[in-house]
């Protein structure tokens, strides 16, 4: 059932039994219910207040900075939704991100907040709320406006927002500056939380976690010698047939250096397993050769042999193919005639393969380059990695339904310098198929680790986000968008240290000492610094009643005042209604308008 199909009913039936209560007269006067909203109501706190508003000119002075960071947010904030909806409008297109359910920030409903990380989601809300809040009671009082109550709002019992009720006679005789820095003071709050948090998690939490040796296990494909053996998500692959591995590429070479079938495997340095091997495809390409096509939850499509020749490993499939461009391939759905290397899915247009006589747009398999045997994508780049442009090589490539050589003289790959062939969907693995004689999907520790500021050494090149790593603001950045990192080129989102990947890293340093606890203080600092961020750029929307509205109509009151006007009232309602009516527009074009538009 959808999980948001269960938390609509259990709102539901919240509502229920809370209004039945309070029709009983059996809820206290501090309780008061709209719906499912329910408020806490309290006038404890006002006198800590008090105390604290003590030097108003630091905090006057604090709360002008953040009116000055809130306008540059509302003015940034406004063209921002508007270009995403004019966007939505032009070209909606329906993703993970766009559905409405992840617009709600609820653990296991929204696809970028597992449920495991809840406590800590729940915990950065808290603070979140608590410290927004928090600065406008403490303006109110630097301002002498008298405070009615104060509490927290909560739909059934998660909280999603906290109130300071302001005497509204006393708000009124505030001036406008005043009333200003109280509604800027909840954003300038979370933003400072934000950068606390973030300097304590890239700073000594993140310096404390380093990364376990072996090859990380995301999953193993269904139907792999893997999955058989019982190695799955979380697991550490540490040796392999008595040989330590330590990353992909030594495990990599453990297993191709290995030509037994069954081969020993030590995972997580505690047990070790037998994996019986076998040539499994685990990925193809739409249109491939072999015409194979992998499907979810259907019978594992195997190798069985090559030119007559039983195959188990990638490296005797290797074998086999190396002096035969074209070969007969046997497999459990039927023998397949293929042309084995390289596979792309059309010769580009006015590129150096075709200008050397390969038909346009046709899909073309790349069987050798120089001289050399191309078996596999990863053939292809290594050779192309070693040219310039302007290079002449003959490369022979199946297209057509014939085998023919080009003369190719190499264009230039803007991304790298190096030699440009000239295809177009160059897919992974042997003419359009990813083969696997073991059959996991490694996950890049390492590479997480790094992207939130560890020093471990991982290669970056190839990550769009690599370049932004030099400075605090580009690890925040990089950091706000982990939860969501597949949109980015990653291959996993990252919400945290998770119970599936914790056994991937380890404590070290003087933090050691508190073991697993530096993971969940890394989760609470990661999700504090997120949802704070969130909850200061939400709240400065220009838009009633959000702070940023608030802000928008004071400054709106204080231009329009100047002018040479008899009332002012009336234009200053036509344009702060405006802008929120757009606002909200913009808004809903942008949750609902790809389901609707598309």
């Amino acid at each position: 059932m959808n999980p948001l199909l269960w938390v609509l009913g259990g709102v539901l039936l919240y509502s229920v039994i809370a209004l039945s209560l309070q029709s009983r007269g059996l809820l206290p006067s501090s309780v008061r219910l709209q719906g499912p909203l329910t408020t806490i109501h309290t006038k404890r706190g006002r006198a800590f207040l008090n105390w604290l508003a003590g030097p108003k000119r630091f905090w006057r002075a604090y709360s002008n900075v953040g009116v000055g960071v809130a306008l540059v947010v509302m003015v940034g904030s406004f063209f921002l939704f508007l270009q995403a909806a004019i966007a939505t409008v032009q070209s909606p297109q329906v993703t993970q991100v766009n559905q409405p359910r992840n617009f709600l920030v609820i653990p296991g409903v929204n696809d970028f907040l597992p449920l495991s990380m809840a406590p800590e989601i729940v915990l950065g809300l808290l603070v979140g709320l608590v410290v927004h809040e928090g600065g406008h009671g403490l303006l109110c009082r630097v301002e002498d406006i008298d405070i009615e109550s104060m509490g927290v709002v909560l739909l059934t019992i998660l909280p999603i927002g906290a109130f300071v009720e302001p005497n509204e006679e006393s708000q009124r005789k505030a001036d406008r500056g005043g009333r200003t820095r109280m509604f800027a003071a909840g954003v300038t709050n979370n933003f400072v939380v934000t950068i606390v948090a973030f300097a304590l998690l890239f700073g000594p939490v993140v310096g404390a976690i380093g990364v376990a040796p072996g090859v990380a296990v995301a999953g193993a494909y269904d139907g792999t010698p893997a999955a058989e053996a019982d190695i799955g998500g979380g697991d550490r692959i540490t040796a392999v047939a008595g040989m330590p591995v330590s990353n992909d590429s030594t495990f990599d070479d453990a297993l191709a250096s290995t030509p037994d079938r069954a081969v020993d495997v030590e995972v997580n340095g505690e047990r070790t397993v037998q994996v019986e091997r076998s040539l499994v495809v685990v990925g193809s390409v739409q249109g491939n050769p072999a015409g194979i096509t992998v499907q979810q939850d259907a019978d594992p499509v195997r190798v069985l042999a090559v030119n007559g020749t039983e195959v188990y490993t990638q490296a005797a499939f290797e074998d086999a193919v190396a002096d035969r461009p074209l070969a007969r391939i046997e497999t459990t759905e039927g023998e397949r005639v293929v042309p084995v290397g390289a596979y792309a899915v059309e010769v580009a247009p006015d590129g150096p393969l075709a200008e050397a006589g390969a038909p346009e747009n046709a899909s073309v398999v790349v069987t050798g380059f120089g001289g050399e045997r191309v078996t596999s994508r990863a053939d292809l780049t290594r050779l192309l990695d070693g040219t310039a442009p302007g290079d002449t090589v003959e490369v022979q490539a199946y297209t057509e339904g014939s085998l023919s050589t080009y003369t190719v003289t190499l264009g230039t790959n803007e991304q790298d310098g190096n030699g440009l062939l000239g295809v177009l969907g160059l897919a992974q693995g042997t003419s359009g198929l990813v083969l696997s004689d073991f059959g996991i999907q490694s996950y890049p520790a390492a590479t997480y680790l790094a992207l939130l500021g560890g020093d471990v050494g991982s290669d970056l090149s190839g990550i769009q986000l690599s370049g932004v790593l030099d400075s605090f603001l580009g690890l925040a950045y990089v950091a706000l968008i982990l939860p969501l990192a597949s949109v980015f080129g990653l291959p996993y989102n990252f919400p945290g240290f998770t119970p599936e990947v914790v056994n991937f890293y380890v404590v070290q340093g003087p933090l050691a000492v508190l073991g697993g606890g530096v993971f969940v203080l890394a989760n609470v600092l990661f999700w504090t610094a997120w949802i704070n961020l969130q909850l200061g750029l939400f709240n400065c929307i220009p838009g009633y009643p959000l702070d940023g509205g608030r802000i928008m109509r004071a400054c709106v009151e204080a231009v329009v005042s100047r002018l040479p006007v008899n009332d002012p009232r009336p234009i200053v309602r036509t344009i702060t209604t405006s802008i929120g009516v757009t606002m909200l527009a913009a808004l809903v074009l942008m949750v609902f308008g790809p389901q609707l538009l598309s």
